[in-house]
C-alpha cells in the first residue's frame, strides 16, 4: 500500500512538473500578476555587471526564460551563448555569468535525476497494478487513499508555513547543491535571478505544482481502486 501511494505521488508529480514545463513554467501568465515586469525595471539598472537589460521588452525576457528551461531539460547546453537583445533585435550582451551558468547546470542535473525517478515510478505504478489485476486483488476504496494523501498533504504545507517557505527554499538549496558552487545571487548582481524574480516565481510554480500534482494523483488513486476493483470481481 505504501509503495503504491509513493509510486503513485511521484508519479503524479513527474506528470505535473511536465506539464507546467510545457508552459514555460507558467512564466508567460505569471508574468504581470507577479509583478515581473515591474520588477525588472526596478533592479535590471542597478545590475554591477550587465547593463541595458532595462531595454528589453517582455517578449524577450519570456523568450530569454523559455530558453533557460529549455536548456535546462537539455543537461544545460547553450546556457552560454544566451543573449539579450532591444526591440529592435540589437544585441546587448550576454545573459548568465559564469556562477549563474554553474548553478543552471546543477540544475539541469537535478531535474535529470528527478524526471529519471519520475518515470521510474510510472513504471512501478504500472507494475504494481498488473500484478494486482493478475492476482485478482483489489486497492482499498479511493476514498480511504484520498484521505490519508490528502492529510500527508495538508500535513506537508502546515510544516512548510510553520517553518517558513522562504527558511525551507533556502534550506533545500543548502543542502541539494555542492557547497562550493554559488546558488543565491543578489538581483544587482544577477540578471537571472532579477528576470525570474527569485524566490518569489518559485513560490507560485511551487503552488501550481502542488495543486495539479494532488488533482493528478487523486485521479490517478481513483483510477486505479475503481480499475483493479472491477478486475478482482469472480468470473
Amino acid at each position: 500500500m505504501f509503495l503504491f501511494i509513493a509510486a503513485a505521488l511521484l508519479g503524479a508529480l513527474f506528470l505535473a512538473w511536465r506539464l507546467v514545463a510545457s508552459v514555460d513554467y507558467l512564466y508567460p501568465a505569471l508574468y504581470q500578476p507577479a509583478g515581473i515586469g515591474a520588477h525588472i525595471d526596478r533592479f535590471a539598472p542597478e545590475n554591477r555587471y550587465r547593463n541595458g537589460f532595462g531595454e528589453t521588452d517582455r517578449d524577450e525576457r519570456q523568450r530569454l526564460f523559455a530558453a533557460i528551461g529549455r536548456a535546462i531539460r537539455d543537461d544545460g547546453r547553450g546556457l552560454e551563448s544566451l543573449s539579450y537583445h532591444d526591440p529592435a533585435g540589437k544585441r546587448l550582451g550576454s545573459l548568465l555569468r559564469p556562477p549563474e551558468i554553474v548553478h543552471l547546470r546543477d540544475v539541469a542535473r537535478l531535474v535529470s535525476g528527478l524526471e529519471m525517478a519520475g518515470v521510474a515510478a510510472l513504471l512501478v505504478l504500472a507494475l504494481q497494478i498488473a500484478v494486482l489485476r493478475r492476482r485478482r486483488r483489489r486497492l482499498p476504496p479511493a476514498r480511504r487513499m484520498l484521505l490519508m494523501t490528502g492529510a500527508g498533504f495538508l500535513l506537508t504545507v502546515a510544516a512548510v508555513l510553520l517553518l517558513g517557505a522562504k527558511r525551507v527554499f533556502y534550506s533545500l538549496h543548502d543542502l541539494i547543491f555542492p557547497a562550493e558552487h554559488q546558488w543565491f545571487f543578489y538581483y544587482q548582481d544577477s540578471l537571472m535571478s532579477t528576470m525570474m524574480k527569485a524566490p518569489d516565481f518559485f513560490a507560485y510554480v511551487a503552488a501550481a505544482l502542488a495543486v495539479l500534482a494532488i488533482g493528478l494523483l487523486w485521479l490517478i488513486l481513483f483510477a486505479a481502486s475503481r480499475y483493479t476493483s472491477r478486475r478482482s470481481q469472480p468470473r
